[in-house]
């Protein structure tokens, strides 16, 4: 592919107003077919382009924007098929963010089906190759310069796999039928060698299988020594109505994993019961957390990824978690917390810091406890947590020595 022959965009623009608006379309065509890669990154400025004659209206939908929706308006060059926008970013920065073509600007919060409406209206960068999937939706991922690094897991071909069961299975205590379950077990992994092995519950299991690639991190990480081998059972989630009323302060979510999910595993795979690991994202962080306050004597491995306690209704357990969080006589010995310096400041951002300043006054008098704490460049975004689940599961499950 030929290079470029524009060193920004802003040079690009200039020589389109030095030029007749009959050849404006074939300047766009050159750029669109000399550039590798979108949106086009300069220093701390990133350029989103979207190519279409037909859309009537196109806005850039950025997971970082603060406001309802959360959309920056793209302009259209006259007589093309170019719509482009331009904005600053820390250079650290990795972000999720659509298209949203033709979308009517309404309200996200006055949305009866949210997701009926992002099929509609929402498109990924097809200009982009960096992007995160899940069964529902695919975003696209801009990487700023000193980004952390996003590579794609499942790519990896010169690392050992392990293998992922899919499993279905019913819950008395909170009431719902065959939902999917998937056991990863490592590489090497035998039933009949003797050996048990390290369990961790992810909350959440179709973003921690699809869209964050878990089990193909966890295999980078075990091949390069940088985590014990573990078991590990994704448990999906129910609507977003669900995942509220199960995550949040719900004795029934521990109950299921003690009584009902604990006893299916071992019945299936070599589990040690009795050194378990929690780990979720959003709601399911809660649930984690909730969960192993319950029986911190079981629980060992804690992985908690931008919980949103400043919120009702997760805003009244965030008092209770900070007292037991503080006074507890025995914690989880390994945790790991992570926040986007782009969330929203009071839901997750705040009582983030206030968890982190628990946790680290209660390292200072009980050393034993491994805690991290990583903020990170991003929003509430799928990109953001697939970045630092490496970082995360090499934490919360070290290599033993």
């Amino acid at each position: 592919m030929p290079s470029s022959r524009w060193d920004s965009f802003i040079q690009f623009l200039c020589e389109i107003y030095q030029t007749p608006r009959t050849e404006w379309q074939g300047l766009v065509d050159e750029l669109l077919g000399s550039r590798e890669t979108w949106p086009w990154v300069e220093r701390d400025r990133a350029t989103f382009v979207y190519d279409s004659w037909t859309a009537q209206n196109v806005a850039l939908n950025l997971d970082i924007i603060n406001r309802d929706p959360p959309f920056e308006t793209m302009v259209r060059l006259e007589d093309t098929s170019l719509w482009y926008f331009q904005r600053l970013f820390e250079r650290d920065a990795l972000v999720d963010y659509m298209f949203a073509v033709n979308d009517p600007g309404t309200p996200l919060a006055q949305e009866v089906n949210l997701m009926d409406r992002v099929s509609a209206y929402w498109r990924p960068d097809q200009l982009n190759a960096f992007s995160v999937s899940s069964n529902q939706i695919e975003t696209s991922v801009l990487q700023m310069p000193r980004a952390r690094p996003f590579p794609m897991w499942s790519a990896m071909t010169a690392v050992p796999r392990g293998k992922v069961y899919r499993h279905r299975f019913s819950s008395r205590q909170l009431g719902f039928r065959n939902r999917s379950l998937w056991v990863y077990t490592p590489p090497g992994y035998d039933a009949h060698d003797g050996r048990d092995y390290r369990l961790l519950v992810l909350m959440d299991g179709q973003w921690a299988l699809e869209a964050l690639e878990v089990p193909y991190i966890a295999d980078a990480l075990i091949k390069h020594g940088r985590m014990e081998p573990v078991i590990i059972a994704m448990i999906a989630g129910g609507s977003q109505s669900e995942r509220l009323r199960e995550y949040l302060g719900n004795d029934k979510n521990y109950a299921m994993i003690a009584a009902e999910l604990l006893p299916f595993l071992q019945a299936e795979h070599r589990i040690e019961p009795l050194d378990l690991g929690f780990g979720g994202v959003g709601e399911g962080a809660v649930a984690a957390l909730h969960a192993a306050l319950k029986n911190p004597a079981i629980v060992s491995h804690l992985m908690l990824l931008s919980p949103p306690l400043g919120r009702e209704p997760a805003l009244q357990l965030l008092k209770d978690y900070a007292q037991r969080l503080r006074d507890a006589p025995l914690l989880p010995a390994f945790i790991f917390q992570s926040v986007g310096r782009y969330e929203q400041d009071l839901r997750f951002y705040q009582p983030a810091l206030a968890l982190r300043g628990i946790l680290e006054r209660r390292m200072e008098r009980d050393p034993a406890l491994q805690y991290r704490f990583v903020e990170i460049a991003s929003g509430h975004s799928l990109a953001g947590f697939k970045s630092i689940l490496p970082e995360a599961l090499a934490h919360v499950f070290p290599p033993r020595g």
